[in-house]
């Protein structure tokens, strides 16, 4: 049943592929195939589900930020983060620089905005900046089950060469004692982080995680604590698409976060991780087709947490 589903719905809502635009201020990005769809489902029973273009290999971008808040978590209590970033909701979009100088005394209103991820990076354990980037992409194959994810150089490269506006955030917060690491080195690790390449199946493993409170579905063993999923989860309903976030949580109404390399990873808690690709995206940076095919499934199954 929940293989004719995905398959009847991917093909009811392929048509607002031709309604969004691939990302173009990071001109690798605007290579994508704009008419592209997929999506994967992967139960809490272990079984998966698939259809359309969900092997498709696509960048994280902010997708990223979820593992490297999972990250920061784990190794800072709610204190120490709270004095660097906090977790509440942007109506600005996720590169404003505007919030930065205006409110929460200089502090990123929350991990899921461009700023809020950077200075994230920071809080992750590790010696060096590198040690901190190594950390977060060996939790990232860890939780999707995939050894062999790797960054896409050709993406990477192209974010370094026209992240000026994440240059300007990190400078201003390194004026203001936010950041205290070497900005082109912290900004080196966020590009990367961006440009790690995933599939649909390999976000909704990790989406399955979060639904499973952190326990593995092979054999129940606790691979992240109840709290930081929960935790987690929280932050991706009121942020994870960025100033979309209000509107979303009204349609669809899942714990998700968007990239704008076209994936959105949403989880059902106790039911289902679900991982979406579609990479033309609406005036907020969301995948137009993704939104849709969510909202969907959401209301024919009865997703909604709400």
């Amino acid at each position: 049943m929940m293989q004719e589903l995905l398959e009847s719905m991917l093909e009811e809502h392929r048509h607002w592929t031709k309604m969004g635009a691939v990302a173009t201020y990071i001109p690798e990005l605007s290579k994508q195939d704009s008419e592209s769809l997929g999506i994967c489902v992967y139960d809490l029973t272990g079984e998966v589900y698939h259809a359309g273009e969900w092997d498709k290999p696509f960048t994280m971008q902010s997708i990223s930020k979820i593992v490297t808040f999972m990250c920061v978590l784990q190794d800072n209590t709610m204190d120490t983060l709270y004095k660097k970033i906090t977790v509440a909701p942007s109506s600005d979009g996720f590169n404003s620089i505007v919030n930065l100088e205006t409110k929460n005394e200089h502090r990123p209103l929350n991990p899921m905005i461009n700023s809020g991820a950077i200075a994230s990076i920071e809080l992750v354990k590790g010696k060096n900046v590198e040690e901190k980037y190594e950390r977060i992409l060996q939790m990232i194959r860890f939780l999707a089950d995939n050894p062999s994810i790797e960054v896409n150089q050709s993406v990477y490269l192209s974010e370094k060469e026209t992240g000026d506006r994440n240059r300007a955030l990190a400078y201003f917060m390194k004026s203001t004692g936010t950041i205290e690491s070497d900005v082109e080195e912290l900004l080196d690790a966020y590009f990367r982080l961006c440009s790690v390449e995933i599939t649909c199946k390999d976000i909704a493993s990790i989406a399955a995680l979060l639904a499973n409170d952190g326990k593995s579905l092979r054999d129940g063993r606790e691979l992240m604590s109840k709290k930081i999923c929960k935790t987690v989860k929280a932050v991706m309903t009121t942020c994870g698409l960025y100033d979309g976030s209000g509107e979303y949580a009204v349609s669809v109404g899942l714990p998700s976060k968007s990239g704008v390399g076209g994936g959105i990873l949403a989880v059902s808690p106790h039911k289902m991780g679900i991982g979406v690709f579609g990479p033309a995206l609406d005036a907020k940076g969301n995948s137009m087709a993704g939104v849709k095919l969510l909202e969907s499934m959401a209301h024919r199954l009865e997703l909604s947490i709400f």
